[in-house]
């Protein structure tokens, strides 16, 4: 005899059987990987490996997770996921009543869309006395009119970005994925920027050559004064989005160039790359960083680096 907590669970899993059956009918066969994931081949960047894992088991408020690897396509519900894919209206229903959610009260998305603040004015061919003053500033920083058209480099006057330098970053399809605003007048918050996922983040993706040597560095204004092929990682550690584009790219050097607190992430970072391959470049500053030692300092050492090894690793690391 079954008990009640047993039917319940019989249940579950019945329902769980219908709703990957569904989702295959949509998504095609799907590859069970861990805690309610199932992966699939994603349907919006196509590519060969199945890099869109769908979360099964609905939670508490009825969502259903999903997210790509490699796009980065993501979001709660399949119920939108299926809407996106303009998948069959009898789909879309089949898997609304699995889980059960009226399509009349479908749940948002959330947004993880990052938009330049309205406030932002690009400092391209600007010639208001604010656009000089900001532009002033720059330059003090080392950074040229090259820099600024390059970069789409801005800056605010008023809101919540007020009296700040706006710098953009944008994605490899050139749609703005994160900015940092950098206050010009004294303040004791100097840097601002948006929320967001930081884990899906490339930052200044736009910029960058997949096929050539990359170089890794904390900031934005450490990314601009290296000039080549420079990705700033907006802290210290390498987002998962960057690190599968690191490995499943055709990049087969990759050069580490964090500030000296850094270090022991500079090492776990080489680490990972060389166990996948690749070839890693520590580049000492002597506790300076890229913007202030500037190009030409910084390419001196980038071209004296020496390639990294497993012992070499070790022993840095035991020296710590």
């Amino acid at each position: 005899m079954v008990s009640p907590n047993g039917y319940v669970i019989l249940f579950k899993l019945m329902e769980n059987i219908l709703l990957l059956n569904t989702v295959e009918s949509v998504l095609g066969k799907g590859h069970k990987t861990s805690k309610g994931n199932y992966s699939f081949h994603c349907p919006f960047c196509n590519h060969r490996k199945p890099k869109l894992e769908v979360n099964l088991v609905t939670n508490s408020k009825k969502e259903n997770p999903y997210n790509c690897w490699v796009c980065h396509t993501r979001g709660r519900s399949i119920l939108t996921l299926f809407k996106k894919i303009n998948a069959p209206k009898d789909k879309i229903s089949e898997v609304a009543s699995l889980i059960k959610v009226n399509l009349q009260q479908e749940l948002p998305e959330e947004n993880s869309t990052v938009k330049l603040p309205k406030e932002f004015k690009s400092l391209v061919n600007d010639k208001t006395i604010e656009g000089r003053h900001a532009r002033a500033y720059l330059k003090k920083r080392g950074l040229t009119d090259e820099d600024i058209i390059k970069y789409n480099i801005g800056y605010s006057t008023s809101g919540k970005y007020s009296d700040s330098i706006i710098i953009p970053s944008y994605d490899a399809s050139y749609k703005i994925n994160y900015f940092i605003s950098r206050k010009i007048v004294d303040s004791n918050r100097k840097y601002n920027s948006p929320s967001c996922d930081k884990n899906a983040l490339i930052g200044l993706e736009s910029n960058i050559n997949w096929k050539t040597p990359i170089i890794l560095c904390e900031g934005i204004f450490d990314a601009i004064a290296i000039k080549r092929n420079a990705i700033p990682l907006f802290g210290k550690t390498i987002s998962k989005a960057l690190m599968v584009k690191l490995v499943e790219s055709e990049v087969k050097t990759v050069y580490l160039a964090l500030d000296q607190d850094a270090i022991k992430d500079s090492l776990d970072h080489a680490m990972t790359l060389l166990n996948y391959g690749k070839s890693v470049y520590l580049v000492e500053m002597d506790g300076k960083d890229p913007s202030e030692l500037g190009f030409e300092k910084f390419t001196k050492l980038l071209h004296t680096a020496h390639e990294l090894t497993l012992v070499d690793l070790m022993l840095k690391k035991i020296n710590l």
